[in-house]
């Protein structure tokens, strides 16, 4: 299948032929959202390009604001799901919410695409609960500020501490690390669905029922837990070698891609070292990193990286899924715009292995 928006080449990644590892320091999530989309960065902000390790937010070409009735509709929605919902359970439930609010979702030109999915994006961090649990009733207060980074909007919703700069930056960078994949499994369910016309909004969900499976996004909760089983770095060799023991893998460590090592966890692990070098939750990661390294086993990947920086972060538990389902929100859209523009289904054919043609009895 042709696309124009993510190459993958040996162990380099690239969006629109910009290494993402050099967006990821350099560019902030909503630049990276609208390259992937229009195959443009947003008009620069007027004192010039941001340097690398600085987030400066450019001018929008439109805000990243959910209407107050798709905020409403979303809010609305958690409130008769159970506590101790994850995060991306919670997506799940507010992506359809606010698409009943939105009688023009099936307006599938590429300029009103994009303002749904700013919306889309947008509401899906501004309805998630506070960390505490609470979920705010109605739509968003008047005085909202629609051009606060999504990064910042999303830390609000997974973490009750205020983050220091380096962290924000860290979080600021998975997003974009993670905005696409080229083919992944929930990319192409997103584009088949795209293909024979779904809205934006049901494009999302079905990316995310795809993504939530334990072999794809959802592996960053099986190394949140991980992370979590450890008391501290002298359990880490009980616990990954009890889980060798049943014959499990150990979650967050190779890739069915990259051979030699995923380039989105070096760069994440890396930006957590630098911003908290003497947590302990990341001291249970470097150990965990040198049992497996010690036991020969593949290199880290990012659903490891985004745990690290989770745990590290004192995020909730289930937080490396949303930032995962944040993000790659983006990313589902570029395709869906690409299939919008495209001749009709996408449909593969079955190569059929069953019996042979019976007469019947």
């Amino acid at each position: 299948m042709e696309s124009a928006i993510t190459e993958i080449a040996g162990d380099r990644l690239r969006y629109r032929g910009y290494d993402v590892t050099r967006l990821a320091v350099s560019r902030s999530f909503e630049d990276v959202a609208e390259l992937l989309w229009t195959g443009e960065f947003p008009p620069a902000h007027p004192a010039g390009a941001p340097s690398v390790g600085e987030t400066r937010e450019p001018r929008r070409l439109a805000p990243w604001r959910a209407t107050p009735a798709a905020v409403a509709a979303g809010r609305a929605a958690q409130a008769a799901l159970p506590a101790g919902t994850l995060p991306l359970e919670r997506l799940q439930v507010i992506v359809p919410a606010m698409a009943a609010t939105d009688p023009l979702r099936l307006h599938l030109d590429p300029p009103a695409v994009w303002a749904a999915e700013r919306s889309i994006i947008a509401g899906m961090v501004d309805c998630l609960p506070s960390p505490a649990g609470t979920v705010p009733a109605g739509p968003a207060p008047a005085g909202a500020a629609p051009d606060q980074p999504i990064a910042e909007r999303l830390w609000s919703r997974l973490c009750d501490r205020k983050p220091g700069p380096a962290l924000r930056r860290a979080l600021s960078a998975a997003l974009v690390l993670l905005a696409d994949h080229e083919l992944a499994a929930s990319t192409l369910a997103a584009r088949a669905a795209a293909s024979v016309r779904a809205d934006p909004y049901a494009v999302v969900a079905t990316g995310m029922g795809a993504m939530s499976g334990a072999l794809h996004g959802g592996a960053s909760l099986g190394a949140e837990a991980l992370l979590a089983a450890a008391d501290g770095p002298e359990d880490v060799p009980r616990v990954v070698g009890e889980l060798l023991r049943r014959g499990e893998k150990v979650p967050g460590f190779g890739h069915f891609v990259y051979r030699a090592g995923d380039p989105r966890a070096t760069l994440l692990l890396d930006l957590v070292r630098r911003a908290a070098p003497k947590s302990a939750q990341l001291a249970v990661a470097e150990t965990v990193l040198a049992e497996v390294r010690r036991k020969s086993l593949p290199a880290p990947n990012i659903d490891l990286a985004i745990a690290t920086m989770a745990r590290v972060a004192g995020m909730i538990r289930g937080s490396g899924e949303a930032v995962f389902a944040v993000a790659r929100t983006a990313g589902w859209i570029a395709h869906a715009l690409e299939a919008y523009a495209g001749p009709g289904p996408l449909r593969p054919r079955a190569v059929y292995t069953g019996r042979a043609a019976q007469a019947v009895p």
